[in-house]
């Protein structure tokens, strides 16, 4: 495994990291001001996202592109640096038309959609014309199961008929989102549990789709939304079935993996954000006789960031590699890994860097607390840590299971003992 940056992915991070610095970042006051007038998206994101797509920095992130469709057609190993630099910023992404939900639900219709769909739904979102949703979660239920997700989808004549209710649905309160993407229960009973749920596309502004409420993260409220949605009788056209029925739970595989990945690139972009806004503070600020940095507690906590950055960082590529050779067995291990780790790393740095801050840290005037509240989220979105830590552990008791005695050549317990039978 070669993790070096090739030249071609060099020259896009050094055009990316300058786009952002020339023409995004003058506006992150602007953004924040904007939201906080109620004025969502600012209304400067359109002409940033025509200027991006001018500059060939748009849809980074799909590597199965036709030609016919707008992007740079990124391997996975490929995009992951750029979402580190995005990350950095978490409103950026949208400028270059790589948000999440929208990068996992562009993957699921390139790879499931009819060409009607494609036209219909893929198009617009390639071309940033809409923004979409992922509804999965539900309050009812313990979600980190999904085979208990009780949202359900009947045939009714020509229709599809949903009912159910989800919550913490990433995007649906943005004004752009036209699409939802529904995992409902419509298998038959006594077939096997994952073959018992189904993708319906839905508009979002089909009868019976009642946006509840946006629900606040750690009282943090986002402007796109985490949205509770109550489906009543929702009707829509057999043909918005996506995929195959009874495929939801292969198919949400499928989206997963690239889109954890993408979630822990930008976490590491902004653990590097946080590291140097800790070690600029402990410069400048001068306490009990010294600079903050002369202090060996800080040292410390300079240093270990800086190495649990890093070997984050190498986890997350060999997990994009895996993918990308098709690896999908290890692949899905090594990402339930980079899931937990990627977690803990943002609330251990960011926690280090709200500490050197002080009460500064705590409030909305630099970014740290922001990050932090999402750090911790994300310990439970897209799956909790038990899960996830589960998933490696199984792996790991799976390889010791083939490889049972191989070890015993490293005991030195007497030759008498060792081959005394032992009880079971």
């Amino acid at each position: 495994m070669d993790f070096e940056y090739s030249p071609k992915v060099q020259a896009l991070r050094q055009r990316l990291e300058d786009f952002i610095d020339r023409y995004v970042l003058p506006y992150n006051g602007a953004w924040h001001h904007s939201v906080a007038q109620g004025i969502f998206p600012p209304p400067f994101m359109e002409d940033l996202k025509a200027l991006a797509k001018a500059e060939g920095l748009w849809n980074l992130f799909l590597p199965g592109l036709h030609d016919d469709e707008p992007g740079e057609r990124l391997t996975n190993m490929e995009y992951a640096p750029l979402a580190e630099i995005m990350g950095r910023l978490p409103w950026a992404s949208e400028v270059f038309n790589c948000s999440a939900p929208d990068t996992g639900n562009m993957e699921l219709l390139h790879l499931f959609a009819t060409p009607e769909q494609n036209q219909q739904w893929l198009r617009p979102l390639l071309a940033g014309e809409m923004r979409s949703a992922f509804a999965m979660s539900e309050p009812d239920v313990a979600s980190s199961d999904p085979t208990n997700l009780q949202t359900c989808v009947r045939h009714e004549g020509g229709q599809l008929v949903l009912n159910g209710r989800k919550w913490f649905i990433t995007g649906a309160a943005h004004p752009d989102c036209k699409l939802l993407i529904v995992m409902c229960r419509g298998g038959e009973e006594g077939t096997d549990k994952h073959a018992q749920h189904s993708m319906v596309l839905v508009p979002m502004d089909t009868p019976g789709v009642t946006l509840v409420r946006n629900i606040p993260i750690m009282q943090h409220h986002s402007p796109e939304g985490h949205c509770e949605i109550l489906f009543r009788d929702v009707r829509v056209p057999l043909t918005n079935l996506l995929g195959q029925e009874g495929a939801g739970f292969a198919m949400a595989q499928a989206r997963l993996g690239p889109g954890r990945i993408h979630h822990c690139m930008r976490t590491i972009g902004q653990c590097e954000l946080a590291l140097a806004l800790m070690c600029d503070r402990t410069l400048e600020r001068h306490a009990f006789g010294k600079y903050l940095a002369d202090f060996a507690n800080v040292q410390e906590w300079i240093a270990e960031s800086r190495l649990e950055i890093d070997q984050a960082r190498l986890l997350v590529l060999r997990a994009a590699w895996r993918l990308d050779q098709g690896e999908r067995a290890q692949a899905r291990v090594d990402v339930s890994a980079i899931k937990v780790v990627a977690a803990r790393l943002q609330t251990r740095v960011v926690n280090r860097a709200m500490q050197v801050f002080g009460a500064m840290g705590l409030s909305p005037d630099t970014p740290l607390a922001y990050f932090w509240t999402w750090g911790r989220a994300m310990h439970l979105l897209d799956g909790p840590d038990e899960v996830h830590l589960r998933t490696v552990a199984r792996h790991e008791l799976e390889h010791a299971r083939e490889i049972r005695g191989s070890t015993s050549a490293y005991f030195t317990l007497p030759d008498q003992l060792l081959a005394e039978p032992r009880i079971r």
